[in-house]
C-alpha cells in the first residue's frame, strides 16, 4: 500500500497550470459560441428563425447530454460490480458526470423552446388531437417541466454523491467511502436507467408527436456509451500526451476501454437499432414507420448510410481485433471517428421534420420520396447547428477540467488502486 500512496501522490498525477490552459479558453469560446448562436436569429441575412435556432440546440444539448449520462453510467457500473482495473481511469469519467451537476442551467433554452411552442408539435395540437390521453395527461407542458426538473435533480445528485465521495477519499482514505459507494451503486442505477429512459422519451422521441417506440430509450442509452467511451479514451490519450498519468493507463488499461467501445457503442447499438428497424418494418404501423420514411428521404439517406456502414461495419471490422485496442495512436483515431458518428447519430434522430400529412396521403412509398424534398423533411443544415454543438461541447470539456484541475488524476486511496495498477489484461 505503500508503494500505492507513492504512486498515487506523484506531480504527473496533477494537472496544474494545465488545468487552466485548457478550461479558461475552452470556457470562453463556449460562451462566445452560445452567444453568436443567439445572435444569429436576429440576423436577417442569415434567414434562420428561433424554431431552427431551438432545434440545433436541442441537439447539442442531447449530445452534451449523452456524454455526461455516458459517463454517469460507467461510474455507478464500476462501484455496482465492485471493478478494479478501471480505478486509475474512473476519476475522469467522474469529472465528465460531474457535470450533470450544472447542466440544468443550458436545459433552460430546451423549456423556453417548448413553452414557445416552437421545439414540439404536442405544444400546438389541433383540439380534436389534444384530446388524446398522453396529450391531455402525460405530454402536458407543467407534467413535462416537472419531470424534467425531477430528471435533472437526480442525476445532478447521484454525480455529486459519487464525485464528491470519491475525491474526499483521496483526502482521508478511508475504506468506508468505497463501501458507502457500493452500497449506494445499484439504487443509483435503477432511478439513472429510469429517469434516463423517460428524458430520452420526453426530450427526444416526443419531437414526432404520433411516432413511439418502446426501443428508443435503450437506444438513446447506446448512443450515449458510445459518445462516452470514445471521448474517455481521447481524454487519456490526451492526457497522457500533457505528461500527465503516463506510467498508471497501460495498454492494458485502453484494451479495456476499447472493449467497452466495441461491445457497447458498435455492437449493442448496431443490435438495438437493427432490432428497432426490424420491429417497424414488418410491423408497418402507420404511425411508426414515418420516422424511418423521413429518414431515407433527401439528405437524411445519405446519413442513414453512413450510420450503417460508419457507425457499425467499419468500426467492427477495425478494432475487432485485440491489436489496435491495445495501440493508444490506434484507438484514439477509431475513438475519433466513433465520437464523429455520435454526433452524426444524435443530428439524425433530432434534426429530421416529419410530415404527418404526406405521409398520410401518399399512396405509395415512390409517391412519397417524390414530394418529400429536403425543405419538407428538415434536411437544411445551417450554421446554427456547428456553433450549438461547438459551444456546448466547448463547455463540456471546460467544466471536466476545471474538475480534473482542483483534484487527484486518479481515486489515490481507493482500496483497489494496487489492483488497477498492476492490471494486465488477458
Amino acid at each position: 500500500m505503500a508503494a500505492t500512496a507513492q504512486t498515487a501522490s506523484l506531480p504527473e498525477n496533477r494537472l496544474g497550470s494545465l488545468a487552466g490552459m485548457v478550461w479558461r479558453p475552452a470556457a470562453l469560446a463556449g460562451g462566445v459560441l452560445l452567444v453568436i448562436s443567439a445572435l444569429l436569429p436576429l440576423i436577417p441575412a442569415f434567414g434562420l428563425t428561433w424554431d431552427r435556432f431551438f432545434r440545433s440546440y436541442l441537439f447539442a444539448f442531447e449530445l452534451m447530454l449523452s456524454l455526461s449520462l455516458g459517463a454517469l453510467f460507467f461510474v455507478v457500473l464500476q462501484h455496482c460490480v465492485k471493478a478494479g482495473w478501471s480505478v486509475v481511469v474512473r476519476r475522469i469519467a467522474e469529472a465528465v458526470a460531474g457535470n450533470l451537476m450544472w447542466i440544468w442551467v443550458f436545459f433552460i433554452p430546451v423549456a423556453i423552446g417548448m413553452k414557445s411552442d416552437l421545439l414540439y408539435a404536442w405544444t400546438h395540437l389541433p383540439a380534436e388531437k389534444a384530446t388524446a390521453a398522453k396529450y391531455q395527461y402525460y405530454l402536458t407542458p407543467w407534467f413535462w417541466l416537472i419531470r424534467a426538473a425531477v430528471f435533472l435533480f437526480v442525476w445532478a445528485m447521484i454525480a455529486r454523491f459519487f464525485v464528491r465521495t470519491s475525491i474526499a477519499q483521496d483526502a482521508t482514505g478511508e475504506v468506508s467511502l468505497t463501501r458507502r459507494m457500493e452500497r449506494a451503486a445499484p439504487v443509483a442505477m435503477v432511478l439513472y436507467a429510469l429517469t434516463q429512459s423517460y428524458a430520452a422519451m420526453d426530450w427526444v422521441m416526443s419531437l414526432d408527436s404520433e411516432w413511439f417506440s418502446t426501443m428508443f430509450p435503450v437506444y438513446f442509452f447506446a448512443a450515449s456509451c458510445c459518445g462516452f467511451f470514445s471521448l474517455l479514451i481521447l481524454l487519456c490519450v490526451n492526457l497522457q500526451r500533457m505528461g500527465r498519468v503516463t506510467h498508471e493507463i497501460t495498454p492494458d488499461h485502453y484494451q479495456d476501454m476499447g472493449k467497452l467501445l466495441f461491445a457497447f457503442g458498435i455492437v449493442f447499438w448496431a443490435y438495438i437499432a437493427f432490432s428497432q428497424y426490424m420491429l417497424i418494418w414488418y410491423a408497418n404501423i402507420a404511425e411508426e414507420v414515418p420516422f424511418y420514411l423521413t429518414r431515407q428521404a433527401s439528405g437524411w439517406l445519405g446519413i442513414s448510410l453512413l450510420l450503417l456502414f460508419g457507425h457499425f461495419a467499419g468500426p467492427f471490422v477495425g478494432i475487432i481485433s485485440r491489436h489496435p485496442k491495445r495501440r493508444p495512436a490506434t484507438l484514439a483515431l477509431a475513438a475519433t471517428w466513433m465520437l464523429i458518428m455520435a454526433v452524426a447519430d444524435m443530428y439524425w434522430l433530432v434534426m429530421p421534420d416529419v410530415p404527418d400529412a404526406l405521409v398520410h396521403d401518399a399512396r405509395t412509398y415512390r409517391e412519397f420520396m417524390a414530394t418529400a424534398t429536403g425543405e419538407v423533411v428538415g434536411w437544411h443544415p445551417s450554421i446554427l447547428d456547428l456553433t450549438c454543438v461547438l459551444g456546448l461541447g466547448s463547455l463540456l470539456i471546460a467544466g471536466a477540467f476545471h474538475r480534473l484541475g482542483s483534484c487527484s488524476l486518479i481515486p489515490e486511496h481507493d482500496p483497489r488502486l494496487h489492483e488497477s495498477l498492476a492490471f494486465e489484461n488477458i
